[in-house]
């Protein structure tokens, strides 16, 4: 039975990125203990990962893809067909829109990791949502930022822990109206209300620890 309000996770990743050593079982595990409802697997220019959670909880995951663009990144859900890295902001929307994916923009004030603000001035008409809380920002006025950057254009916003490691999984979210489709959630998000803390910013070390061990052993599926 579908529940009438889902606690959505927007933004995470799996062994399929190159920073992120954590297995489909795990993160399809982790999140149910944590009580999420939704958890879409974002990893970076691919949906490799995010196929294989599919398989193992249907109900759980929605396929995403954060998708490198020659400026920065974006941030899909409902993705059924990859999208290559580097391509130009307008040409990756296009493609996702030509799939019916739902397209968000990933942390677009982090400034080590986010937008140019000219560059997303030009997007910001093509896309559904903003990212307006990353757990993984080291500092809370860069989600402020895209919060009230978002709601000065009345674009609705996405949360997402921006998970790498298992204990971010859960750390930030929405708790959202029921949907099951991108057109559904594009109804339904501006009604959300997110629930979500900063990460600390030694997850990123996490990250780091994931490349080096990749760079030394291969990951095996689990």
């Amino acid at each position: 039975m579908t529940k009438n309000i889902l606690k959505v996770d927007f933004h995470c990743h799996s062994y399929a990125s190159s920073d992120s050593l954590v297995k489909p079982g795990e993160l399809v595990s982790a999140a149910r203990a944590r009580g999420i409802d939704r958890l879409v697997v974002t990893d970076h220019n691919t949906i490799r990962g995010a196929l294989r959670c599919k398989e193992l909880d249907p109900e759980l995951i929605i396929v995403g893809e954060e998708v490198q663009t020659s400026k920065s990144e974006l941030l899909a859900s409902f993705v059924t067909k990859e999208v290559p890295r580097d391509l130009e902001p307008k040409e990756a929307i296009k493609r996702l829109r030509d799939q019916g994916a739902f397209i968000s923009v990933s942390h677009p004030f982090d400034p080590h990791r986010g937008w140019q603000i000219n560059d997303l001035l030009e997007i910001i008409d093509q896309v559904d949502a903003i990212e307006v809380f990353n757990a993984r920002c080291n500092k809370a006025e860069w989600n402020l930022q895209a919060f009230e950057f978002a709601g000065q254009r009345g674009i609705p916003g996405t949360a997402g822990s921006d998970s790498h490691t298992l204990i971010e999984i859960g750390k930030a979210g929405i708790r959202v109206p029921a949907f099951d489709t991108a057109e559904e959630l594009r109804a339904v998000l501006g009604q959300g209300v997110i629930e979500a803390e900063l990460s600390s910013p030694l997850v990123h070390l996490g990250s780091r620890y994931a490349k080096l061990m990749k760079s030394l052993f291969p990951v095996t599926e689990g």
